[in-house]
């Protein structure tokens, strides 16, 4: 069993925000793969997909974007899922606009996300999903990221989203290194 973690903030307000691109992300998967995120449970909205027989567990946590930790520990003690087969889906504004890049056992970057989930899980040592959300320097950095993606992102947006069409098969089936090679540096 594996678990996918798109992270964001609850809320219509939220909707294509920057900070919300694990949402998002989800989201265009479920209308690909037509999936559906129907079960609640521990303050998380999730939906069931399976590939090859196995059960993949797409979450999102309701808590707000810096409280996700609790959510994501909950999830991964009542399914008995090890850390080795989490991946977390982050919005990153240290990369350009649209950029994918997977990392293991790396720093949060500030991602407030990020550290409760490192908080909770007690360890770095898991898979990240960090896509580019790129930096406005002169807006501050609260209001950059709860900011609305303009049309031009999201033209580039859907794009990315298009490159990751395959990201549950590929989580599923392909180890880190080989996740990297086919992703980073695209």
């Amino acid at each position: 069993m594996k678990l996918i973690v798109g992270l964001g903030n609850p809320g219509n307000e939220y909707v294509n925000t920057r900070h919300n691109i694990g949402f998002s992300l989800l989201d265009y998967l479920a209308s690909v793969k037509k999936f559906k995120f129907d079960k609640k449970k521990f303050n998380g909205i999730y939906a069931e997909y399976n590939v090859d027989n196995e059960k993949i567990i797409l979450l999102k946590p309701l808590s707000y974007m810096n409280l996700s930790g609790e959510v994501v520990y909950k999830f991964i003690n009542y399914f008995k899922i090890d850390i080795n087969n989490i991946l977390i889906i982050q919005d990153d504004l240290d990369m350009v606009m649209g950029k994918i890049k997977f990392v293991y056992n790396s720093s949060s970057g500030g991602h407030n996300g990020i550290k409760d989930i490192e908080k909770y899980l007690k360890t770095k040592e898991y898979v990240r999903l960090k896509i580019g959300i790129a930096h406005n320097r002169n807006i501050d950095t609260k209001d950059y990221v709860l900011g609305k993606f303009n049309y031009s992102d999201m033209e580039i947006l859907h794009a990315t989203f298009n490159k990751l069409n395959y990201l549950i098969e590929d989580f599923c089936s392909l180890n880190l290194n080989l996740l990297m090679t086919k992703y980073n540096n695209k």
